[in-house]
């Protein structure tokens, strides 16, 4: 098949856009009120809001931008779309809260993780992450969310409610909600693992699996190996990236937290 120029108009769907618009309002709205009250600047601070806006941002980017078109022509691109959905968007909503902008709907999240039960242990989320990440690139399911819209945005929503589901277990603001000590070493290498692994058995496959990529376009003159060679190894490196990143993030915070309890403890005495 010919090489052909790529399509590289926006996406300009209503849903995506009203999330974002809602998720946008809805923050600044309660960062505000937060920063008006009597915590200020420690309940609402500037990076956050950052995190947040930037996230929000992503979402656009993924959903709204030229890759939302580019990802129904070019492997590689819907590969992008996918991280950023399932790790980097999850990763800058949930670093955006903090306890006090929580607080209205705390008692919510807590009580809906108890009536979740076992669905809510981190253990449950490690293997919808890794699973359902490997069945949505089962070959099938690939080209049918590629082929047909309403199962197009199954599979992002998945993405997005597992990242969620995932790094809530390691970034929650709630202290006592997020995992502590070594756990999120192993909580991590766990899941980055075994879906780098499916980075790599892309970048390597003998053939192409996709139907749809390899019946389409050569956009850009890439050919279906290629192309998915490309996107298995975004997958691998990203993987890897997050993964040192977020263990350098969580090393912090253990070591910020170890710190605040010292000092807690210089103040008022050990507890009892």
């Amino acid at each position: 098949m010919l090489a052909t120029s790529a399509n590289t108009s926006f996406s300009m769907a209503p849903g995506p856009i009203v999330i974002c618009l809602v998720l946008l309002v809805g923050y600044v709205v309660r960062w505000r009120r937060v920063r008006a009250s009597s915590e200020g600047a420690r309940g609402a601070p500037v990076d956050r809001l950052v995190a947040w806006v930037t996230g929000v941002l992503l979402i656009a980017v993924a959903l709204i931008s030229p890759i939302d078109t580019l990802a129904d022509q070019v492997f590689a691109m819907h590969m992008v779309q996918h991280v950023i959905l399932l790790d980097l968007v999850p990763i800058l909503l949930i670093v955006g809260l903090t306890k006090v902008i929580l607080r209205p709907v705390a008692r919510q999240v807590v009580d809906l993780e108890r009536a979740l039960g076992p669905v809510a242990h981190p253990a449950f989320a490690v293997v919808l992450y890794v699973g359902l990440t490997w069945a949505w690139h089962i070959p099938a399911l690939y080209d049918a969310a590629l082929e047909h819209s309403a199962v197009h945005v199954l599979e992002h929503v998945c993405f997005l409610s597992i990242g969620l589901l995932y790094w809530w277990h390691l970034l929650s603001p709630v202290r006592g909600r997020h995992l502590t000590g070594l756990t999120p070493v192993a909580y991590m290498a766990s899941t980055k693992v075994f879906v780098g692994l499916l980075g790599i058995f892309l970048t390597f496959a003998p053939h192409a699996l996709y139907g749809f990529y390899e019946n389409g376009p050569r956009v850009w003159g890439l050919k279906p190996g290629d192309d998915q060679a490309l996107a298995g190894a975004i997958m691998a490196i990203e993987q890897s990236i997050v993964m040192g990143i977020a263990l350098a993030y969580l090393f912090v915070r253990a070591l910020t937290e170890s710190e605040l309890e010292e000092q807690r403890a210089e103040r008022y005495g050990p507890a009892a």
